[in-house]
């Protein structure tokens, strides 16, 4: 069966899969507002900020960002990641528990389950431990669960917060935060940073620091390609990803070992790339000529097994 993983790294000459969707911190680029973002981020960490929040379109490096935080954590810090928690008070609860490898039974009460988080948090900061919740695609949170989080920051130790809470979500989280019935959360806001898409320079950076990781020892992407991906993907990360790939597969498929923008225009008007609803401009422009060469198919291409 065709590995897919490994189509084209054996082609490009490549130790790895360069566009991979995955956040994976080995492959960070320290664009200057990825650079901004992460030193706020540490600034809350150290600060002990009760509320530390990240904003920035679908896959621009927020949660990335935040992997590479916590590989750089040491024992004494107790770390519960929730996704898309939802539900009323209870089930926040509930989900953070989880999270923080808590029982939470089900037939527990509200009351039960926070005096069990009360208590946890008491225990982890009596052993010298810090707790960090962190709370990704967070715009989905209501205003409710926002103001139940905010109640969790209360519990403290005289000076001393017993939790930080990061919050990483999608602009329009910044904007909830901002309504005006949120005033004591958005006071408990201490550590803040928006990641906005790149421009084409930083595209053109992107591309080659992720093929340099993945071991290209050449450009195989042209400045001219790179620019049209900037265009095509408004420049966000996890679009750049997605189309670089394609246009991975495509030249693989041509047997070509060079990127140009006539194949990114390609893969646009074979409609392959799809942007997700993004605010990204139209796919590709209508060619002068009115037509596109079509990519030929790559006689080396081997399927089955071993592949």
């Amino acid at each position: 069966m065709v590995q897919s993983f490994d189509i084209y790294t054996e082609h490009f000459g490549l130790t790895e899969r360069p566009f991979s969707l995955v956040p994976d911190p080995s492959f960070l680029f320290w664009s200057p507002a990825h650079q901004r973002a992460f030193v706020m981020l540490e600034y809350g960490f150290i600060s002990r900020a009760p509320i530390t929040l990240i904003t920035g379109e679908i896959g621009a490096g927020k949660t990335t960002l935040v992997h590479h935080l916590l590989g750089m954590l040491d024992d004494n810090v107790q770390v519960g990641f929730v996704t898309n928690a939802h539900g009323d008070r209870g089930e926040l609860l509930r989900w953070v528990l989880m999270a923080l490898s808590q029982p939470a039974p089900p037939e527990a009460t509200y009351v039960d389950l926070f005096a069990r988080f009360q208590e946890f948090l008491i225990a982890e900061y009596s052993a010298g431990r810090r707790v960090i919740l962190i709370f990704d695609e967070a715009q989905n949170l209501s205003r409710e669960s926002l103001e139940e989080l905010r109640m969790f920051t209360n519990i403290n130790s005289g000076k001393d917060e017993l939790l930080q809470l990061v919050l990483i979500g999608q602009p329009e989280l910044r904007d909830t935060i901002r309504r005006p019935d949120m005033v004591q959360f958005a006071q408990r806001v201490t550590a803040s940073t928006h990641l906005p898409a790149m421009d084409a320079q930083n595209v053109s950076a992107y591309i080659r620091h992720r093929l340099t990781v993945a071991g290209a020892r050449r450009a195989i992407f042209s400045e001219a390609a790179c620019a049209r991906i900037q265009k095509a993907t408004a420049g966000v990360p996890r679009l750049v990803n997605q189309l670089c790939d394609l246009a991975m597969v495509y030249a693989y498929a041509a047997g070509e070992v060079d990127i140009d923008e006539a194949l990114i225009d390609q893969v646009l008007a074979d409609g392959t790339f799809f942007a997700g609803g993004a605010s990204v401009p139209a796919a590709v422009d209508p060619p002068a000529s009115g037509n596109i060469t079509p990519v030929p198919i790559n006689p080396n291409i081997r399927t089955g097994e071993g592949r």
